[in-house]
């Protein structure tokens, strides 16, 4: 595998043939890896010696801030030749990225035509399906047969994003069906489009929420996805590589809002500045640090109950901690169904149900491995009676992992009902409740039992 430092090697010594022979042989993707890990200085001369239609796709695969450091450097001949070079989706996606005086001069380098449809998809909401759309797309119209199908894919497909799929309209657009290349392949040449294309279409609304239109491509495995207005016009079609950026875009935001981060930006780990991080990071860590002095303030209301019997202190943080991390469970296993569609808010009462058999279950299992540890630990206390102990404990525990997987499961649904993120509802907000849930409900039964707990 060609490494950053071979490359500088060669550049350094001019050897430009040898070089583009070995990026030649890579993949754009891993090209992008390669050429952005070399100084910022030696990345426009290395990538002016890749082929016209590989470096645009490699310039594709750069992050931003290697994209505006080469465009800074094009010439404006260089720059409306690679803006011929990529479809209509990724010349969006650019212009999103980039600041505004770079975006006024990627717009004056490019065709009226191009203007004109990157500033149809950008006005559309930026969740939506419209705004990860491309209209480079191959359309037939049901007469044709199938050679004469062919023949059109030849001719007009070269531009097109994806071939595989094309798509049968009639005069007004209208989409009718759609049809593989596979299946005009196989067909007759005098076979027509309208009877082998497949009009059971699942097709994707302009304004649809792009998690949506991704989770079809997982679930049906498409290639591409047609993209239709309100009188099912086709408008245009979004490619299978679209749908994966957003899933992990997607999954990259449910991840940092159960770790109670507010998402930073699209930048990398590294690129991202320190203040950045700590600044993402820091509102939700003093809420949930404020929200546990109300913790701490139930401790306080039960210092009689520790003072007569200091050894219950011991127990809070094994219950605490098991209580927090059974809602961590319950709220992951959740918050996944509802991202996959396989759990709906109307679902509320199954999942309620199924989680509390589970807790039972596990609640179960816990205490009675803890009443082995207590005897094995506690056996020869005096200050403190062993079987009320371990009842104490026990039903402590059974309680207290019912109530966490109740919340860990409900709270997410509740936050969907409510048209909010379910992942809000994740690890450090459920764990700050079942903490004080869980000193609530150990001081309330010990209290109750302290006479049988005090020999």
């Amino acid at each position: 595998m060609l490494e950053p430092k071979e490359i500088e090697t060669l550049l350094t010594g001019k050897e430009w043939s040898a070089l583009r022979g070995l990026l030649c042989e890579l993949e754009p993707a891993d090209i992008a890896v390669l050429l952005g890990e070399i100084p910022p200085e030696q990345l426009p001369v290395a990538f002016r010696l890749l082929p016209k239609d590989l470096a645009a796709e490699v310039f594709v695969e750069f992050d931003g801030d290697d994209q505006e450091h080469l465009i800074h450097s094009f010439t404006d001949a260089e720059l409306r030749e690679m803006l011929d070079e990529l479809f209509v989706d990724d010349t969006v996606d650019l212009i999103e990225e980039m600041p505004a005086v770079v975006v006024k001069r990627i717009l004056r380098h490019t065709d009226a035509e191009t203007r004109k449809a990157v500033n149809q998809i950008l006005n559309y909401p930026k969740d939506s399906a419209g705004s990860m759309m491309t209209i480079e797309f191959v359309d037939l119209k049901q007469n044709m047969t199938a050679a004469e199908a062919i023949n059109r894919i030849r001719t007009v497909g070269v531009d097109k994003e994806t071939v595989y799929s094309c798509y049968v309209i009639d005069q007004n657009r209208h989409l009718l069906g759609v049809v593989s290349i596979r299946a005009l392949l196989f067909a007759k040449d005098d076979e027509q489009v309208g009877e082998i294309m497949d009009t059971n279409i699942i097709s994707a609304a302009t304004l649809e929420d792009r998690e949506d239109v991704a989770l079809k491509f997982a679930k049906y495995d498409f290639l591409a996805l047609p993209v239709v207005d309100n009188e099912n016009r086709l408008v245009g079609i979004i490619t299978v590589d679209d749908a994966v950026d957003v899933l992990q875009d997607e999954n990259t935001e449910d991840f940092e809002k159960m770790a109670a981060i507010t998402p930073a930006g699209d930048e990398s780990y590294l690129k991202t500045s320190v203040w950045q991080h700590a600044r993402s990071r820091i509102l939700w860590l003093l809420l949930l640090m404020l929200s546990a002095t109300l913790t701490g303030s139930i401790i306080t209301r039960y210092e009689a109950a520790f003072a007569a019997v200091p050894l219950l202190v011991a127990f809070i943080p094994m219950l605490m901690d098991t209580g927090g991390n059974c809602g961590s469970q319950s709220a992951t296993v959740v918050i996944r169904g509802l991202a996959l569609k396989e759990i709906e808010p109307r679902n509320a009462l199954r999942v309620l149900w199924k989680e509390l058999r589970v807790a039972l279950l596990v609640g179960v299992s816990l205490a009675v491995v803890n009443s082995l540890r207590v005897w094995l630990m506690y056996r020869n206390q005096t200050e403190v009676a062993f079987l009320p102990l371990c009842v104490l404990l026990s039903v402590t525990l059974i309680i207290v992992v019912m109530l966490a997987k109740s919340l860990g499961c409900l709270l997410p649904i509740a936050a969907k009902r409510c048209g909010l993120d379910p992942a809000i509802m994740a690890s450090p907000l459920i764990t700050t409740i079942v903490d004080t849930c869980s000193v609530l409900v150990f001081f309330s039964l010990a209290t109750r039992m302290m006479d049988w707990l005090i020999p």
